[in-house]
């Protein structure tokens, strides 16, 4: 026993209860169907350590126990009523019972004739599989020797270097049935949350789970100001498990997550521990958070890419992803019909949601083929059962397919987005009806007043030239009305075109870039909700809004002429 005196016995007035072990000075693990009818009374006492007989306890934690022999929650946590001068038990990394061959484990209990001393038993986990997502099974090692019975509940289930993986919570009750069931420590943390830093998750060199549990304290003492979601993705990757429904309400509560519910979590917990520990050190770290008027929109993109799919006229590749702090979640991707295309999107946007963090700012951006950038994806319904239009649900934006795989524009529109996030408002530059058709003119005054957004009169089937020289230009921000102006011979002033542009400037002056899609999402409210939906100026307004630096552009091909 030595080194190994945490082995506790849990008696009350004198009779043996069942056992337990020592995990802290003041507190001892045990099972709750051990002290359900004795609460009061209830004392704690080591056999390896005669001198420490009858520490009195009270049940400080109790798993929820409902009473069957079959409930889940079977666990208690007994408070010592004083320190006892014991090493407490160790823990070895979860899942370390299985293998190929399963390694021998042993329990030390109390059974009837050895209530005094106890005994230790020697058995091996079945399966890796759990019973009822709640148990190991255990066998005995041999056909001989001494089976776990009664005095053996709540004793801690250990490799024979002492590291404990479990605990004995289920006996067989025939007497020639060696079988039983502990509950590993994965588990029991689930009713008791406190156990998780005192278990590794590497057996060999330094463990990131001491440190990640002293970081997360010290987070929660200097008010750091942290999106548990954010750290969670950072930690499990692009491809990692998704967060819990409803996410998590504090960082402790996604470290366990990680450190239970993901597989094989060291690598998950060190870069858990490496990102907070440079907000925790960053210049930035402790900086209240800025105001709603202030603070910029971080938006989650959903993107649908339509494109020709070169199979024939009326069939289209669509393509559906998520993005979640940076990183791509790819949908699907189909070949239809244009007839069957807005059937997809409804189904394929609601799934996109499912991959978005839950406080997430979503974007629905359709990337475009240059001659369907008119497409009115905005008004669009939400799903077959839902008719509020996309454009009203959401903020809805289209892209250019050229330039989204433009490398070139790319690198300029997020130079252009860099001075844009410094503050500026948004202003419109007009291209009018008027505008001279020369389109090296309207190039040139584009560049030399540096524009940001461009508005026009017309949409693009009636101004294709002009639509086509600024999409060539890092111009970020396009707006017009799919029933703009038609650009007739001899149409007079003002026209729907002008008008729109005049409301436009209107109602954008001193709206940052960067809250342009809400904006507009609010404007195409208005006008759903007015008393002449059709005719209102904002009904058919089309937002081409192209911010490289919200998701990484298209993989390069790995496509090679060289064969």
């Amino acid at each position: 026993m030595r080194g190994h005196a945490w082995h506790a016995r849990i008696e009350c007035g004198g009779a043996v209860l069942g056992a337990g072990f020592l995990v802290s000075p003041t507190t001892v693990l045990t099972c709750a169907h051990v002290v359900a009818g004795d609460s009061e009374g209830l004392t704690v006492s080591f056999p390896g350590r005669r001198d420490l007989a009858g520490v009195r306890a009270t049940v400080a934690v109790h798993g929820g126990w409902a009473g069957g022999d079959t409930d889940p929650g079977d666990l208690a946590v007994l408070e010592l009523a004083e320190q006892v001068p014991l090493r407490p038990a160790g823990f070895a990394p979860p899942g370390t019972e299985q293998g190929l061959p399963a390694p021998p484990l042993e329990a030390y209990g109390f059974p009837e004739g050895y209530d005094a001393d106890g005994q230790i038993a020697e058995y091996r986990a079945v399966s890796a599989q759990r019973i009822a997502d709640e148990w190991v099974q255990l066998e005995a090692v041999t056909g001989h020797g001494q089976p776990l019975r009664n005095g053996f509940s709540g004793a801690a289930v250990t490799l024979k270097d002492g590291r404990v993986v479990g605990m004995v919570a289920q006996m067989a009750a025939e007497p020639d049935v060696r079988v039983a069931r502990m509950l590993p420590t994965d588990v029991m943390a689930r009713y008791w949350p406190a156990l998780g830093e005192l278990v590794p998750a590497l057996a060999d060199g330094p463990d990131p789970v001491p440190r990640l549990y002293g970081l997360v304290r010290r987070a929660s003492a200097e008010g750091l100001k942290a999106r548990p979601e954010r750290l969670f993705v950072d930690a499990v990757g692009d491809f990692g498990p998704e967060p819990p429904p409803g996410g998590f309400d504090t960082l402790m509560a996604a470290v366990r997550y990680v450190q239970w519910e993901v597989p094989e979590p060291a690598e998950a917990l060190t870069r858990f521990a490496d990102r907070l520990t440079e907000l925790l050190d960053g210049p930035a770290a402790h900086t209240e958070p800025a105001s709603p008027a202030t603070d910029p929109a971080e938006w989650a993109p959903i993107l649908v890419e339509i494109d020709r799919s070169g199979a024939g006229q009326d069939q289209v590749r669509v393509a559906v992803s998520a993005y979640r702090e940076g990183h791509r979640r790819p949908v699907d991707t189909v070949r239809l019909t244009r007839a069957e295309v807005q059937r997809y999107v409804q189904r394929g946007i609601d799934e996109a949601f499912s991959h978005l963090a839950p406080d997430a700012d979503e974007l629905l951006t359709f990337v475009l083929p240059r001659d369907l950038l008119d497409l009115p994806v905005a008004h669009w319904a939400c799903s077959a059962d839902d008719p509020t239009p996309l454009g009203c649900a959401h903020p809805v934006v289209v892209a250019d397919g050229a330039r989204y795989r433009s490398n070139r524009l790319r690198h300029q529109l997020g130079k252009k987005w860099q001075r844009l996030s410094a503050g500026s408002t948004t202003t419109v530059h007009r291209v009018d009806c008027d505008t001279p058709d020369h389109p090296f003119g309207l190039r040139r005054h584009l560049r030399e007043t540096e524009a940001e957004l461009a508005g026009f009169a017309r949409p693009p089937d009636a101004a294709p030239e002009k639509f086509e020289e600024v999409l060539n230009m890092p111009v970020p921000i396009l707006l017009w009305s799919r029933s703009g102006c038609p650009g007739d011979a001899g149409h007079r002033a003002p026209c729907t075109g002008s008008t729109f542009l005049d409301a436009l400037a209107a109602r954008l002056q001193g709206v940052p870039p960067a809250e342009l899609p809400r904006h507009v999402q609010a404007l195409r409210e208005d006008a759903l909700a007015d008393e002449d939906p059709d005719g209102h100026w904002a009904r058919d307004i089309q937002l081409l809004w192209d911010a490289p630096h919200c998701f990484p552009g298209p993989p390069a091909s790995t496509h090679t002429p060289v064969s």
